[in-house]
C-alpha cells in the first residue's frame, strides 16, 4: 500500500517503544506499586539479564513489549504458568494495574521493567536468550510523516531475531491494516525468521493463548479487523 513505510527504512536514533500517555494512578495501583513493586519490578541495567536470578527458576523466557493496562498479559501468564514473562511498560498506571492483578490472582511468573524496551533489548538481553516475543497492538502512527516512529522496523526486527533462540517466535498483533501489512513486509524480509502461517495472506490465526482485550472486542463489534503475525527463528 502506498501509505506504508518501506521495510528497509532506517530506525531513527531517537525511536522509542512507547508514547508518553497521560493518566492518573489510582489508589489501588499505587498500593500495588508500593507493596509489590520492590519484588516484581526490576531495575534497568547495562549488563546481561539473568532470568534464573530474576524468576528464581529456569523456564522459557518471553519478552512482552508494551502491555498497556496488563489485562491480556495477566491472562496469558495465568494460562502459561510454565513460562517466564519479562514485560516492558513505561506507563505507571499500567504497571500498577498489572501488579494489582498479580497480587489478586497470586501468580509470580511475571517480572516488569518500567523502561523503554528498545534499550532493554540493546543493553540487557544477549543473543539467543529469548524463547518468544509478544508485541500486541503497538502504536500504528497513522500519519505518513510519523511512520518512521513505528516500532516494527527492519533494524529492530534484526535485533529481535538475533536474541531469539532457534525455534523461538515473535508474535505481533494489530488492528490497523496498513501497519499489519508493514509488519508482514518487515518480518518476511528478515532472513533469520520464517512465517509460521500457511494462509495465502501470510497472517496467522489468533493463537489460543492471546485473549481478546476490551479494546479489541469493542473494535470487532464496530467491524474492525485484527491481524496476527507469528514468525519463528530458523
Amino acid at each position: 500500500m502506498n501509505s506504508q513505510t518501506p521495510a528497509h527504512i532506517a530506525h531513527p536514533k531517537t525511536i522509542k517503544s512507547f508514547v508518553t500517555r497521560a493518566g492518573r494512578t489510582t489508589g489501588g495501583q499505587a498500593k500495588a506499586l508500593a507493596e509489590l513493586g520492590p519484588r516484581f519490578v526490576l531495575p534497568f541495567q547495562h549488563g546481561v539479564f539473568s532470568a534464573e536470578q530474576a524468576f528464581g527458576r529456569i523456564a522459557p523466557l518471553i519478552l512482552e513489549i508494551g502491555f498497556g493496562m496488563g489485562d491480556a498479559t495477566a491472562q496469558i501468564a495465568l494460562v502459561r504458568p510454565d513460562d517466564n514473562f519479562l514485560c516492558c511498560e513505561v506507563h505507571e498506571p499500567g504497571v500498577g494495574a498489572l501488579l494489582k492483578r498479580m497480587g489478586e490472582a497470586s501468580f509470580n511468573n511475571i517480572r516488569i521493567l518500567q523502561h523503554d524496551a528498545v534499550e532493554v533489548l540493546e543493553h540487557m538481553l544477549p543473543v539467543n536468550s529469548l524463547d518468544g516475543v509478544h508485541i500486541f497492538f503497538p502504536d500504528p502512527w497513522h500519519k505518513l510523516r510519523h511512520h518512521k516512529r513505528r516500532l516494527v522496523q527492519t533494524p529492530f526486527v534484526q535485533q529481535l531475531a538475533q536474541r531469539l533462540k532457534p525455534g523461538g517466535y515473535v508474535h505481533c498483533a494489530t488492528d490497523w491494516e496498513p501497519y499489519a501489512q508493514h509488519m508482514l513486509q518487515v518480518l518476511q524480509a528478515e532472513p533469520l525468521l520464517r512465517n509460521s502461517s500457511v494462509r495465502a495472506d501470510g497472517f496467522a490465526d489468533q493463537p489460543d493463548y492471546r485473549p481478546l482485550t476490551k479494546f479489541e472486542n469493542r473494535g470487532l463489534k464496530l467491524g474492525h479487523g485484527v491481524w496476527d503475525l507469528v514468525f519463528h527463528r530458523a
